[in-house]
């Protein structure tokens, strides 16, 4: 059976399956980022199972990674959850997109892809979803939960590894590219209207001209300006659309 072939009789297994294979490819940035993340904790004072429970907690690299700067910047606590908060505004948006497809699955189900939401799955899934709408509700929720299933235990793993080994990764192994890969990789197929590509010139020019700000300040003045900006473009989008009626 092909990917878009009776989609309507589509069973669990085989949607679970699909998004297994869909999801393998990011495993390859997933380990060498969760490897920086748990090397940078422990060199800003975190221990093995403190580093490690961060990654299983929050589940979000982007938003530990920042936590972690401000933390060995001795940044106050409501800076840093501020921070957190801001990168991470885009898994309530991920939700959003995701609810007409997975809204109707169980409490359990739903709780545990919230709890699995990072920006693989939900590029791989919504993009799966997109393309075949039809398919049904069981098959959609497998296909998420195959497409997380390496993608967040590794990160686990990856962390550990950070964390036991970080003093011991050669200083000129560039694990560090594994950060922007993986949001390029993400982001780049999103940008399909002007209001997407708006918030992501935005965000990049306002945080490189406030990158003085302390404390990453200027991360989430950008954030601010990016949604502000990318929520009016759609507002005039849609008066365009409703005017040529």
């Amino acid at each position: 059976m092909t990917d878009t072939t009776s989609v309507s009789q589509l069973t669990p297994r085989q949607a679970y399956f699909q998004g297994l294979r869909a999801g393998t490819p990011f495993v390859l940035v997933i380990i060498p980022f969760g490897i920086v993340f748990g090397v940078v904790a422990t060199e800003a004072g975190l221990n093995v199972l403190e580093t490690l429970l961060f990654s299983v907690a929050v589940i979000a690299g982007a938003a530990q990674l920042a936590a972690i700067q401000l933390m060995s910047e001795n940044a106050p606590v409501l800076v840093i959850l501020a921070t957190g908060l801001a990168v991470n505004l885009r898994m309530a948006m991920y939700s959003a997109a995701l609810a007409p497809h997975l809204g109707a699955a169980p409490l359990w189900q739903r709780a545990l892809v919230a709890y699995l939401m990072v920006d693989q799955g939900y590029a791989t899934a919504h993009a799966r979803f997109e393309q075949v709408p039809e398919m049904p509700l069981a098959a959609k929720v497998a296909f998420y939960f195959g497409a997380v299933s390496l993608v967040c235990p590794l990160w686990y793993v990856a962390t550990l590894i950070g964390a036991l080994t970080g003093s011991q990764i050669p200083a000129e192994l560039p694990i560090e590219f594994a950060v922007p890969a993986t949001f390029i990789a993400i982001i780049t197929p999103m940008l399909r209207t002007l209001a997407h590509v708006a918030a992501a010139l935005v965000s990049v020019v306002g945080t490189l001209a406030l990158g003085f700000l302390p404390y990453n300040l200027g991360l989430l003045i950008a954030a601010v300006l990016a949604m502000m900006t990318a929520a009016q473009l759609e507002k005039m989008a849609t008066r365009r659309r409703e005017g040529g009626k």
